[in-house]
């Protein structure tokens, strides 16, 4: 299969969409954030320093997802049409899924991924005064609908996807 975000001559390229057609589009992704039982409970108790570390990390994840061209050097700016991040308490940490949605040329999987991806990382930085061995895990693709290559479904192979 060739390269599609290179060219000829191997330097590197935006893929032209401009021929394919405008579909509805939507992906989901998930990660986690891995933390000691006190950390959990300084969440579940809403005893963290800088304050609610769930609604930060989702408005977050949502401003990622807007602004994942901006970030990704060759990714298409999108119009978004919904984002939505949802973060579940587990006694071992945050399970974060992300859903993005749009009608546009090229999906949304980078966009649902990156904003998992931010959603992670802003639950981090709330939480690094309370636990610096805090590990970002599992960020992956769950699923994808729309356009040429047709639907994709991750199997699930743990508890945390």
């Amino acid at each position: 299969m060739p390269l599609t975000h290179v060219n000829e001559q191997g330097h590197a390229r935006m893929v032209d969409v401009g021929g394919k057609a405008i579909t509805a589009r939507t992906a989901t992704a998930s990660g986690f954030v891995r933390m000691n039982a006190a950390t959990v409970e300084a969440i579940r108790a809403h005893r963290t320093p800088k304050g609610d570390p769930l609604e930060t990390a989702r408005l977050a994840g949502i401003m990622a997802a807007k602004q994942t061209a901006s970030l990704i050097p060759l990714c298409h700016t999108l119009p978004i049409n919904h984002a939505d991040v949802t973060l579940e308490v587990r006694d071992d940490g945050i399970a974060i899924k992300t859903v993005v949605s749009t009608e546009a040329k090229t999906g949304v999987e980078m966009e649902a991924m990156v904003a998992a991806s931010v959603a992670a990382l802003t639950i981090y930085d709330m939480c690094k005064a309370l636990d610096k061995g805090i590990v970002l895990t599992q960020i992956q693709l769950e699923s994808k609908t729309g356009g040429k290559s047709g639907d994709y479904h991750r199997r699930a192979l743990d508890g945390h996807g």
